[in-house]
């Protein structure tokens, strides 16, 4: 079964230390547009998305900022199981059910972050995240939080997540030096522009630190990085 490991088992680890880093870049990334609603994605599975996801936003949440996180990866949800939390009740039962927002807001163990999981699988995932409902659905829990983070799936393999770019303030694009060629990556960041996505930047997982052994989580912003 795949590990997943939360900064909030070592807040002093070079790892929480990069996404507070993380945290901040964005902050002041946005200081002078709205940067309310965030989209993760990756280029291909197992690159770590949905993890960076929720260390984030434990990250915003440690600054007292309310922070929602959303597992709209309705093909492969994982959120669940990162904060070992029910499926039961989700996203797609708001989208496609009369049911009451707080009945699918999770409390997981982190002061001020809440988190809604996918909830079960619709046949149609792409249609259900574009519809009319999810837009009224992010407008409405905007009003109660300052930040929603939204894990979706990886950018080539659907359109989940250009579909769900053109609803948010930016969109963040996790790629792993390990699992993703240089060609791959280009291939997905220029589907996000094609979609006129604000790209925020790029989260380079995997990266090996020169004098550790463990690994850490490396943030560009994506005008500074238009060549990689």
């Amino acid at each position: 079964m795949k590990q997943y490991h939360l900064i909030t088992e070592n807040l002093s680890s070079r790892i929480a230390e990069s996404y507070r880093v993380l945290r901040t870049n964005l902050q002041f990334s946005s200081l002078d547009k709205s940067l309310q609603t965030i989209v993760l994605t990756s280029t291909a599975p197992a690159e770590g998305k949905s993890t960076t996801g929720a260390n984030l936003s434990i990250a915003f949440a440690q600054t007292g900022s309310k922070v929602l996180l959303i597992d709209a990866d309705l093909r492969r949800p994982s959120l669940h199981k990162v904060f070992k939390i029910s499926n039961q009740i989700g996203l797609t039962n708001l989208l496609l059910q009369s049911v009451a927002a707080d009945l699918a807001l999770r409390e997981v163990g982190v002061p001020n972050l809440r988190v809604v999981t996918s909830g079960p699988i619709p046949p149609n995932p792409s249609e259900v995240l574009g519809s009319r409902r999810m837009h009224e659905l992010l407008a409405t829990l905007a009003k109660s939080f300052d930040y929603i983070i939204l894990d979706t799936p990886p950018v080539l393999a659907v359109a989940d997540s250009t579909i769900l770019a053109s609803m948010v303030d930016g969109v963040l694009l996790v790629v792993s030096v390990a699992e993703v060629s240089t060609d791959k990556a280009k291939k997905a960041k220029a589907q996000l522009e094609g979609v006129k996505a604000n790209l925020l930047g790029v989260v380079l997982n995997g990266v090996e630190h020169a004098a550790e052994d463990d690994y850490y989580y490396y943030y560009y912003r994506a005008r500074a990085g238009r060549q990689a």
